[in-house]
């Protein structure tokens, strides 16, 4: 019975039509496609990894995040998973029903990083806002956060630092 559980499970997400676009990229990439929404709106980019359990129990928040603010605010996923688990990724991206564009890390680890922000140690997850109207870094946190916590990085983002509280 659980042989056709499995095969079962695995037969429907092969015949799901994803609406999702998993690109391998480097941080450089990252920042193009960020450039994209300056004027626009701001950018939200959440790092995380399928090994990462306060990663994936914030996930659900930021998805709900991303439907109260979608008409100010763009959010990107990046999986630092390794190029193998891309489909152990994919999946769990499906899962949450995350559509659109989303990257997987396609660089070593320290110059990812680094190039990513000075700041970032590597801890997962790890989030950073673009302010809309510069498209410069306006916030950023490791580590699970908050509802609230994200709220406020969002504001500052969206306002350029004017918090409307």
């Amino acid at each position: 019975m659980k042989i056709f559980i499995y095969i079962t499970y695995f037969f429907l997400i092969s015949c799901t039509d994803s609406k999702i676009d998993l690109v391998e990229v480097n941080a450089t990439d990252i920042k193009n496609e960020i450039n994209k929404f300056k004027g626009n709106k701001s950018v939200l980019v959440n790092y995380w990894a399928t090994t990462c359990s306060p990663c994936i129990d914030e996930f659900p928040m930021i998805m709900d995040l991303s439907k109260r603010y979608k008409d100010h605010l763009k959010i990107f996923f990046v999986s630092t998973d390794w190029i193998e688990d891309k489909d152990n990724a994919l999946e769990f991206l499906v899962s949450q029903n995350v559509q659109g564009l989303s990257f997987l890390k396609n660089q070593k680890d320290n110059d990812f990083i680094n190039q990513t922000n000075q700041n970032w140690s590597g801890a997962l997850p790890f989030t950073i806002v673009f302010g809309k109207k510069s498209g410069n870094v306006v916030d950023f946190w490791e580590a699970k956060a908050s509802e609230k916590r994200f709220i406020r990085g969002i504001e500052i983002g969206i306002n350029e630092g004017e918090l409307n509280e």
